[in-house]
């Protein structure tokens, strides 16, 4: 039987140690990465099945880490930090972690928390790293984006939206759905934002902007990205 792989994002060594030596035993295969660049790409290139997530990280918040993530991955994400204010874990929930454990923690406690989220990670399918379509390439873990293999600069807002289109690609997603998930619940009503950045990525990636392929609007609904 295949071990259950755990990547663990922590930049003090004591912690690494202690999980190391609490959890192999227990027949999980672990990874490490001590800061978030380096365990975002051990996201991409392990698979892990649950990711075990710093806060304090040396180069990249953890919260911003969890944020990363969510715009390609479902990994389970457990935040193990000595941050134990409510806002500290509501902010590292509303990014897309799954639970949170304050440090110090019992070991029981963790792998219990793990069990469920390995029961609760259940049907929805990761979508791959690279995504490709209509000579469109973005590799989702790297957050690069090339088009006909030149890279394309694209600023946050318009990335995000590009993510989000991807992650639900081939799917309708309306007007609100964007806005909230790119600008957040003040913006519901703020439809001329979609039109500028929808125009903004069609500029940048489509062949022929004023007759996309790529990135398709439902009248009166909303926009879908389509695939080949």
């Amino acid at each position: 039987m295949d071990k259950t792989k755990l990547l663990i994002i922590d930049d003090e060594a004591a912690i690494r140690k202690l999980l190391r030596a609490g959890l192999e035993p227990q027949l999980y295969d672990l990874f490490e990465a001590e800061n978030g660049t380096e365990g975002m790409r051990l996201v991409a290139a392990k698979n892990p099945d649950v990711v075990l997530l710093d806060l304090g990280l040396p180069d990249v918040d953890g919260v911003e880490v969890a944020r990363r993530l969510r715009e390609w991955t479902t990994v389970p994400i457990i935040v193990l930090s000595a941050r134990g204010q409510e806002e500290d874990k509501i902010a590292a929930l509303d990014a897309g972690a799954d639970d949170y454990l304050t440090k110090p923690f019992g070991l029981g406690e963790l792998t219990a928390r793990i069990r469920v989220a390995l029961r609760h990670r259940g049907a929805i399918e990761s979508p791959e790293p690279i995504f490709e379509a209509f000579g469109v390439k973005v590799d989702l873990a790297g957050r690069h984006v090339f088009r006909n293999d030149a890279e394309i600069h694209l600023t946050p807002n318009e990335y995000k939206l590009l993510a989000i289109l991807i992650r639900h690609s081939g799917m309708v997603l309306t007007h609100r759905q964007l806005l909230q998930e790119v600008w957040g619940p003040a913006y519901l009503d703020e439809s001329h934002y979609l039109r500028v950045y929808m125009g903004q990525l069609r500029q940048k990636l489509e062949e022929n902007p004023a007759t996309p392929r790529l990135l398709t609007t439902e009248a009166g609904v909303g926009y879908r990205l389509r695939t080949e």
